[in-house]
């Protein structure tokens, strides 16, 4: 009645906020900006990362988590708890609070982040792994005997999981996404186009508008999409094909299966 139960993805490239009774409350990078000469915390979240590669000598942004884990104990425990304070104005008992980890990491990096939610203000702090927390985010019900493969990319590592029964059957977590994506977007406009951008743009330009589906080949002939053949203005490329249908709708059905043809492309190149 006077704490709040609050569960906390703890992202590489952001943060979510979730209060119960309430929803998410809050969605904000995970960026800290600081002053080197005093160690002071000068900004957290959304205006820190406004600050990534513009700024003076003595203000440093940097991301206190990398690859999923804890890289900077001390500025994640801070940043923990700028946020703890944004969602919890005025409390009488410490609040419980639920994190998210990726699956496979140590129990020497599952005690830092239990160490640093309960500096954080957190009275007592649960772990969840990211794929089981997806599933259960996505509406799935996964006490059921049935197996659901749930790959989450996020900023630092991709977690692919089957679950069944509540449990992991199989889980693995590889290092390589977005952050991954957005270096590799680097290196391929430096080296097509020789413009050097930052991180900032290399993640606007990989960011696609998101809840499209992209609509699996039907094994019925009259079932079948009509294609109509256009010519294609770029030197040295073959015509493409689009959808015979017109309007912005069709032409948007497509569009995350060529986001993952140019990411296939650019992850070649780089």
């Amino acid at each position: 009645m006077f704490s709040k139960d609050i569960g906390i993805d703890l992202g590489t490239a952001s943060i979510l906020v979730y209060v119960k009774g309430k929803g998410v409350v809050l969605r904000e990078p995970s960026v800290v900006a600081i002053d080197k000469n005093t160690g002071k915390l000068l900004k957290v979240g959304t205006e820190a990362q406004q600050m990534l590669g513009r700024t003076p000598g003595n203000i440093v942004a940097i991301r206190p988590l990398r690859e999923g884990v804890i890289s900077d104990y001390d500025m994640t425990e801070r940043m923990l708890k700028e946020f703890i304070r944004k969602v919890t104005s005025f409390r009488l008992f410490k609040p419980r609070i639920v994190i998210c980890v990726p699956s496979g990491i140590t129990e020497v990096e599952e005690r830092a982040v239990i160490d640093a939610g309960i500096q954080a203000g957190a009275r007592r702090v649960y772990l969840i792994e990211e794929p089981v927390a997806a599933a259960i985010g996505a509406g799935i019900d996964i006490a059921k005997p049935d197996g659901h493969m749930i790959v989450d990319i996020g900023g630092g590592t991709t977690d692919i999981a089957v679950i069944s029964l509540s449990g992991i059957v199989e889980s693995t977590s590889i290092k390589i996404a977005g952050d991954q994506f957005d270096e590799a977007i680097i290196k391929y406009i430096r080296r097509k186009h020789n413009v050097l951008i930052g991180d900032r743009t290399a993640e606007e330009t990989s960011s696609f508008p998101t809840g499209m589906s992209v609509t699996a080949k039907s094994e019925n002939p009259s079932s079948c999409r009509k294609y109509r053949t256009q010519p294609d203005i770029s030197p040295g490329r073959t015509n493409r094909k689009y959808p015979a249908r017109e309007g912005r709708s069709g032409r948007l059905r497509h569009f995350p299966a060529r986001i993952f043809v140019l990411m296939k492309k650019i992850l070649y190149f780089a």
